[in-house]
């Protein structure tokens, strides 16, 4: 029996056997989606009239609103989260150990909570001290959504942050100190931007999962896309049925399309770095000269007062 480096190779009885389950997982799937799908239907979730909800300005208006209202969420917890990323990964790698045990601390206390927790405890925090942080109307929710969603998603961001900067060959470290330049400088100007340019496909993966975090807000009544949906189907009735899955349906193809169009951006930018031209030109290369243009060339004067060398 033959073998590769990763495993052993499948003998004959065990490709049967690997068959069978293949065919038996295959049909068990096909028999879950056909189970599903007759019940929808026994439901009534199939019908036009579910569907037809979508035709209504208000049921357009409250979707609209929920997309843009988690998009502001986004928005504003991506750049904040970038930002913090940034100072913890910094922080991390301080030469400092106060500062250093301080962020790793932070890092993996936050990265270990689960987001649902740190969001609901911000915001019953936010809800008991209302009045003296000055929250009006639904700010709490918001700002407890947004902060939960940075101080996670800043914890991972630091850790790839990190990574990238510990993957820059140190000769470009030690160079920019044999300039003269100082640690802050080194760190801003050398090694972080070739580390987010390394880290980039990473990065924007974690602002897709951000993105996608932001329908935890339903769980605190914020008003984003998810809530709108549930609260939608909810309360609309068609022939006696609540439409929750016409309304699972456009939630989910609006989150896929989002997450998406975030992807392409992130693949747009980094064609685009490695597109740019950076770095020193490389000199045109000059026409070599001759033998016989090198004989026809003038003798040149040599001084007559040269010491002698014994």
């Amino acid at each position: 029996m033959s073998s590769s480096v990763l495993y052993d190779a499948p003998g004959p009885k065990a490709r049967v056997r690997n068959r069978i389950f293949s065919v038996v997982g295959v049909l068990a799937v096909l028999g879950i989606v056909v189970f599903a799908v007759l019940r929808l239907n026994a439901k009534g979730q199939f019908e036009p009239e579910m569907w037809n909800i979508f035709n209504n300005a208000s049921v357009r208006t409250n979707i609209r609103d929920g997309v843009l209202t988690t998009l502001k969420v986004f928005a504003v917890a991506a750049v904040l989260s970038l930002l913090l990323g940034t100072l913890l990964a910094v922080g991390r790698l301080s030469d400092h150990k106060p500062v250093r045990w301080l962020v790793t601390g932070f890092i993996e206390l936050f990265r270990a909570v689960p987001l649902l927790i740190t969001i609901y405890s911000l915001w019953l925090l936010f809800l008991t001290y209302k009045s003296e942080l000055g929250f009006s109307g639904d700010s709490t929710e918001f700002w407890a959504l947004v902060i939960g969603l940075t101080v996670y998603n800043g914890s991972v961001q630091a850790e790839v942050l990190r990574a990238g900067i510990n993957s820059v060959p140190k000769g470009q470290r030690e160079a920019a100190y044999a300039l003269g330049m100082s640690k802050t400088q080194v760190m801003m100007t050398v090694l972080v931007p070739q580390a987010v340019r390394a880290m980039l496909p990473t990065i924007i993966s974690q602002l897709v999962v951000t993105l996608k975090d932001t329908s935890l807000g339903f769980v605190i009544t914020y008003k984003e896309l998810l809530y709108s949906l549930q609260e939608m189907a909810g309360n609309i009735l068609v022939n006696d049925e609540n439409p929750y899955f016409p309304m699972i349906v456009v939630g989910g193809v609006i989150y896929i399309t989002m997450c998406m169009v975030l992807s392409a951006l992130a693949t747009w930018i980094e064609r685009r770095g490695r597109r740019a031209k950076t770095g020193i030109p490389v000199a045109d290369a000059t026409q070599p000269t001759a033998g016989g243009d090198i004989a026809n060339q003038a003798p040149v004067d040599l001084p007559t007062d040269l010491p002698d060398i014994k």
